[in-house]
């Protein structure tokens, strides 16, 4: 299409037109002054569709304190962390308990530098300015991330407790930190397509890469303080249950024995004196590894689990596994995979897996009609239709294919509420934004944003059906790095 200067100007006849139209409706100063005098959402906040979404669930599993990432992307992490927490809890019946997530940080940045100088000697053919080595070059160990970076950090490194590793200014406010070192890996890359270039070998190249790497762990043990290799790990058990002979901690024994009068366990207890001793059951270890760790107190596998997205697109057909190029974090650990199935499969897992008791990763576009403060996900709450006088008709093929909701952040469902016809109405969601934000750090999600903007879920394989379970043996169609769904979630 070919027009000239004046055909493609805004013209002033019609910006006339335009002010006189949105000076005489009473609606638009209205509007004007609330947005411009409280901000854009507040202006547009609903109180009929607040009222709608109350906060008690008829499906709600106990969760520990609410965790904070801050000034960080690491939300995949924190969500993935805590999912497993809870399991840990409940096993070791903990009052509460949460994982060091600097310690897998430090791995994560570790392992992304070392992948993308793996993907640069993999693509020195290409120049610098294609389309695939630029979707290599534009985060080489930025922060974000997906479940499956998460497991492949966990296999290799394990966990610790947060007493063992905790936060430091670089891991709360992460900017400053991967800017120089993405400017470091940066130079790295340079280099070595310099030397290649110049006639280096394989070898040559890679025993460079490995001098590099020594660098990249100094600048990643000075910003954050090494891991530690070994711990000591200290918990107490709850009031109302003692610990087994491995560790575990049992309920009172007279509980739901008609005969018994009074309560043995608290006849014991009341027979001692009181003192401000705290005696609940202890679990103590001491030199206990990161990889021991994680076997001996997670009662879950982390690669127990799929990821299942939700994306109608016609270029990603239903019921099929994908794969997605250049997108490890770990080099040898393989690159994120996901099986995209109809709504109707999507939503039973998430109901299946929460009903027995169970949180769920899953990743949304947290920016779409969201309210940070006051903690909730849904269209009928943030009225912009309202506010600017249109409306708003995109649907999820349409946010995904057009880039203007793909998922960027990853938090946790612990809670549904089901209406009387079973189905369920809302979602309770934990975030990682501290208790300032939402309700004391929870959100309440309506049905229908869930239908619209949570496009992944990471679900135990127990809870698949029998047809979802055999796509995670399907040849997995590739993808390039820049056709995800998702951005690595910050």
């Amino acid at each position: 299409m070919t027009t000239d200067a004046s055909a493609r100007a805004i013209k002033p006849e019609l910006l006339r037109t335009y002010t006189e139209d949105f000076n005489k409706d009473r609606a638009n100063l209205i509007a004007a002054d609330a947005a411009v005098s409280a901000g854009v959402l507040k202006a547009a906040t609903d109180y009929r569709g607040v009222r709608a979404l109350p906060r008690d669930f008829s499906i709600e599993l106990k969760q520990g304190s609410i965790t904070n990432q801050e000034r960080s992307g690491r939300c995949w992490m924190f969500a993935s962390l805590n999912t497993l927490r809870y399991e840990l809890m409940h096993r070791w019946n903990l009052e509460d308990f949460e994982f060091s997530e600097t310690y897998l940080f430090f791995w994560d940045a570790m392992e992304k530098s070392n992948t993308y100088l793996e993907n640069v000697l993999r693509t020195l053919d290409e120049p610098t300015d294609s389309r695939l080595f630029e979707a290599i070059n534009w985060g080489p160990s930025d922060d974000g991330g997906w479940w499956q970076m998460f497991a492949a950090l966990v296999n290799k490194y394990g966990l610790v407790p947060k007493s063992a590793y905790p936060e430091s200014e670089n891991s709360r406010n992460s900017d400053d930190f991967k800017q120089y070192l993405n400017s470091k890996l940066r130079e790295f890359a340079a280099e070595l397509r310099r030397r290649s270039v110049a006639g280096a070998g394989e070898d040559e190249l890679r025993t460079l890469k490995d001098e590099y790497m020594g660098t990249v762990y100094r600048i990643c043990a000075v910003a954050l303080g090494e891991p530690p290799e070994k711990f000591d790990f200290f918990a107490r058990t709850k009031d109302d249950a003692k610990a087994d002979a491995d560790g575990k901690a049992e309920s009172c024994k007279c509980e739901g024995k008609s005969d018994a009068k009074a309560c043995k366990c608290d006849k014991d207890k009341s027979d001692k004196p009181k003192t401000g001793k705290d005696e609940r059951p202890q679990i103590r270890e001491t030199g206990i590894t990161p990889l021991e760790f994680y076997k001996k107190y997670v009662p879950v596998d982390v690669n127990d689990f799929a990821t299942l997205a939700n994306a109608p697109l016609k270029n990603r057909p239903f019921n099929q596994r994908y794969r997605i190029r250049f997108s490890a974090n770990v080099a040898e650990a393989g690159d994120m995979e996901f099986v995209n199935v109809p709504l109707d499969v999507f939503k039973k897992a998430a109901l299946d897996q929460l009903t027995a008791g169970h949180p769920i990763w899953f990743a949304c576009d947290c920016t779409q009609f969201a309210l940070r403060k006051d903690g909730f996900f849904d269209q009928s709450v943030v009225r912009v239709d309202q506010l600017f006088g249109t409306e708003f008709t995109g649907d999820k093929a349409h946010g995904l294919e057009y880039g203007d909701s793909p998922s960027n952040h990853a938090m946790t469902f612990t809670g549904v509420n089901l209406g009387e016809d079973g189905k369920p109405n809302r979602w309770k969601v934990e975030n990682s934004w501290g208790k300032d934000a939402g309700r004391d750090g929870y959100y309440v999600m309506s049905d229908a944003w869930f239908d619209r903007y949570v496009t992944e879920l990471i679900i135990r394989k127990e809870y698949l059906d029998d047809a979802t379970r055999a796509l995670l043996a399907a040849e997995p169609v590739e993808l390039d790095p820049w056709q995800p769904l998702t951005r690595r979630c910050r």
